[in-house]
């Protein structure tokens, strides 16, 4: 290895072991977790390897300058010293990132000019008054970020320029997709790498199902990117870089397929163009399908997981939106028998319409709202039959009065979960409590227990349609080449596959898995039938 030096990557609340489990596993040295970010140690080749390949980074950051400034004259002052000669030039641009936490600086704007102002007459005194780099909001060559905790300043070059979860695949959105990173990071939290079927009843623009594909296919999650602000560095390596796009067996087959539905047919052609521009089609069965319909689970042989993002009721208002975490609560007690079933929201009240205790409780945020990830496991019969079965379910929960205990797991006993369900006014049953509050631990990325294989899900369910997905290419695979050398210029994987895509990806009128109805849509007649258009 050659020379080493820190790291910071960033990333979104909850996340932290995730990204340091990745980290780890792509030879990082000195792994250590914080608050949304991971310290770590490594050389030129594990910076690019870290943006290139961790799912749950938003951002790799490079320190290079660290001081103590007690005021915003001293902060100008050393920043002044600096070498910035080192990093910048006059005819390059830069631009600055700012985070506060300080009851000293206490305006992050200010913060940000001063050492602007600071870099800018670094370069004046001593080339001339007009002899100065340019100062770009967005797109800049370099990019610094200013990191500010009490009187401790932390000055980095960001190394991955536009962040990470702007993968680029993504040609198209639903009107609140969920964050990639965040995507990522609940399939990776579920332990799911391609070992069994994986479903999102309520998929948007398809945001679970690419992901997913690109984690158990062991694609680059970076490898569909453009560009990196490290290539406008001048320590910059396109041959290191190359190397390390290059490592790996290539895509894998995955055993068993990733299923996806939606109500609305928008929703599903926009999710079914994103999963063609990222090549990740021939591991994905997509089909319009609203979660009332789902009958069966899919017939292959085995449980699996599911993940899935209903609306929350903030941005997207369904009809009936309780009603629709009951029928989810629903299909998840009679359809998905055996399955883990990954659920996040912000709505507590709503996730109580489930009717099924959590075995896992975490904060996560998406999009800045907090919510919660939540863990079902369903199975036939009482706790104590699925016990003796060899499965168990888990609560995070604090003992009263041992505040070391707080995040500990227990598991209740059947008198307990009796009595909790009296206390909430459910009788026998074992629904989730609305609005009430806990610190669960946080799980940590390790390998999951195997599924059970006791609970086997009825036959049925999804066939896939070779015959018509092959007519489905023919139709759309008018799209230029050089539109496809754009889409996929970093996607080494996906170059194979050129000349496929289509240029205008929609839903053929045959039916099959994919399938469009030109006549408005009407309510089927049928209980619990409301809009279930996922928040994504």
């Amino acid at each position: 290895m050659e020379h080493t030096y820190e790291m910071v990557a960033k990333t979104l609340k909850g996340l932290e072991d995730v990204l340091a489990e990745e980290l780890r596993s792509l030879g990082a040295l000195n792994v250590q977790t914080g608050i949304r970010m991971v310290r770590f140690e490594g050389d030129l080749a594990m910076m690019y390897r870290a943006n290139l390949c961790c799912h749950t980074a938003l951002s790799v950051l490079k320190p290079i300058y660290k001081f103590i400034a007690s005021d915003p004259d001293s902060l100008y002052e050393m920043v002044k010293e600096y070498d910035w000669g080192s990093i910048l030039s006059i005819g390059k641009t830069f631009s600055i990132d700012t985070t506060v936490h300080s009851d000293v600086f206490t305006h992050s704007r200010f913060v940000t000019y001063r050492v602007k102002d600071a870099i800018v007459d670094w370069f004046k005194d001593r080339y001339g008054e007009d002899k100065r780099p340019g100062v770009r909001l967005s797109d800049a060559d370099v990019m610094i970020n200013v990191h500010i905790d009490a009187d401790r300043i932390t000055l980095s070059l960001n190394s991955s320029g536009e962040s990470l979860h702007k993968r680029g695949w993504r040609v198209a959105s639903t009107e609140a997709p969920i964050n990639e990173v965040l995507a990522a990071g609940i399939i990776l939290k579920s332990g799911w790498r391609g070992d069994c079927p994986l479903v999102d009843p309520m998929c948007g623009s398809g945001t679970f199902l690419v992901e997913a594909a690109i984690i158990a296919a062991g694609i680059k999650p970076g490898s569909f990117r453009k560009g990196w602000a490290f290539e406008n560095w001048r320590d910059w390596n396109p041959e290191l870089f190359e190397e390390v796009l290059a490592e790996g067996d290539g895509p894998r087959e995955i055993p068993f397929k990733i299923y996806g539905s939606d109500i609305s047919p928008k929703a599903v052609s926009i999710a079914e163009r994103n999963i063609l521009a990222a090549g990740v089609d021939e591991y994905v069965n997509l089909r319009i399908r609203p979660l009332q319909q789902w009958t069966e689970a899919p017939a292959d042989g085995v449980p699996g997981v599911m993940v899935t993002n209903p609306p929350y009721g903030e941005r997207i208002n369904p009809e009936d939106i309780e009603n629709l975490y009951r029928t989810l609560g629903t299909k998840i007690k009679r359809v998905f028998l055996g399955y883990h079933c990954w659920v996040i929201s912000s709505n507590e009240d709503c996730l109580a319409q489930i009717g099924l205790t959590p075995s896992v409780k975490e904060e996560l945020q998406n999009g800045g709202i907090d919510c919660q990830l939540r863990e079902y496991v369903s199975f036939e019969g009482s706790k104590s039959d699925f016990r003796k079965a060899g499965g168990t379910i888990k609560e995070t929960r604090p003992t009263a009065g041992d505040d070391d205990s707080r995040g500990k797991r227990m598991r209740k006993n059947d008198a307990e979960w009796r009595k909790d369900a009296r206390e909430r006014g459910l009788g026998g049953k074992t629904a989730s409590p609305r609005g009430r509050k806990e610190r669960p631990e946080r799980r940590g990325p390790e390998k999951r227990t195997p599924l059970s294989e006791k609970y086997i899900p009825k036959k049925g369910g999804y066939a896939r349609n070779e015959e018509h997905r092959r007519k489905f290419k023919e139709e759309t695979a008018r799209e230029s080449e050089a539109e496809q050398l754009l889409q996929r210029r970093r996607n080494i994987h996906a170059l194979k596959s050129l000349g496929e895509m289509p240029k205008r990806p929609s839903l053929p009128a045959a039916e099959g898995p994919f399938m469009r109805t030109r006549r408005k849509w009407k309510r089927p007649d049928t209980d619990n039938t409301n809009n279930n258009n996922n928040e994504e």
